[in-house]
């Protein structure tokens, strides 16, 4: 009995190997997981756990130590990777959306610190991506990302080819849409602002010795602030038809 434990010990230790290649490569980009507000204690635990989960869905019949086995684990963390970077760009173009209005609002220049992007960032922003974030961990998204990884090991078993030039390729094609994404989430703020610019254009040229430096500043704030609070029931339906997207593409990368 004890000969024949040791005999499977190889394969155990690579179906261990596999699950936390391909987890760590998930938990390095995909929000939520990869927050660096999070203890590094916490964040090492989490892969630990989820590799112990899965490495029951990970056989394979190759040495972890042989150079296919590094190859292998090379295609874990870059499948990981890849569909954590898919759903990263979902929150940075929420993030985005954010910044645009605070630039439409003239708060371009109120910043603070973010984690995330490991220096400063608009202070919209940060309040956008902490709603989404929210609204990510309330629609069970977490639980939703980690039964996407599972049945990959199905779809896309270590040992046979990983993600092809194509499927990276629609990553860079999905990557364009960022922009898009910034729009759709701040074209309700941004459309309502634009009215009170054309306002102020309209005043400048009936009034101009006005100083509407003084006089639209705390108006295009304030106005601002009440266009931010009804744009905010759209949010939710923006961030939803994002993910959308981005949960399609992942499943095409991962062939399920």
């Amino acid at each position: 009995m004890t000969a024949l434990d040791l005999a499977q010990l190889p394969a155990w230790l690579g179906s261990l190997f596999w699950a936390i290649g391909r987890v760590s490569g998930l938990c390095l980009v995909a929000p939520v997981f990869s927050a660096t507000v999070v203890s590094a204690r916490i964040r090492v635990g989490v892969v630990v756990v989820l590799s112990l989960v899965l490495a029951p869905l990970a056989p394979a019949a190759i040495d972890p130590l042989s150079g296919d086995g590094v190859a292998t684990m090379a295609g874990q963390v870059l499948i990981g990777a890849a569909v954590g970077f898919v759903l990263k760009l979902v929150f940075e173009a929420v993030a985005f959306g954010g910044e645009l209005v605070g630039q439409s609002m003239s708060l371009g220049f109120a910043e603070v610190v973010s984690p995330q992007a490991g220096g400063t960032s608009n202070v919209l922003s940060q309040f956008y991506l902490l709603l989404v974030t929210l609204l990510f961990l309330a629609m069970d998204g977490h639980l939703r990302l980690i039964a996407l990884l599972a049945d990959s090991f199905h779809s896309l078993p270590p040992g046979v080819p990983t993600i092809d030039a194509n499927g990276l390729h629609a990553v860079v094609g999905f990557a364009a849409q960022l922009f898009a994404g910034a729009v759709r989430v701040a074209l309700p703020a941004m459309t309502s602002l634009l009215v009170v610019n054309i306002g102020f254009a309209a005043i400048s040229r009936a009034a101009p010795s006005m100083n509407l430096f003084a006089v639209g500043f705390p108006i295009t704030v304030s106005l601002g602030f009440i266009a931010l609070w009804l744009s905010l029931r759209s949010l939710p339906g923006a961030f939803e038809a994002l993910q959308d997207d981005a949960w399609s593409l992942m499943r095409n990368l991962l062939g399920s």
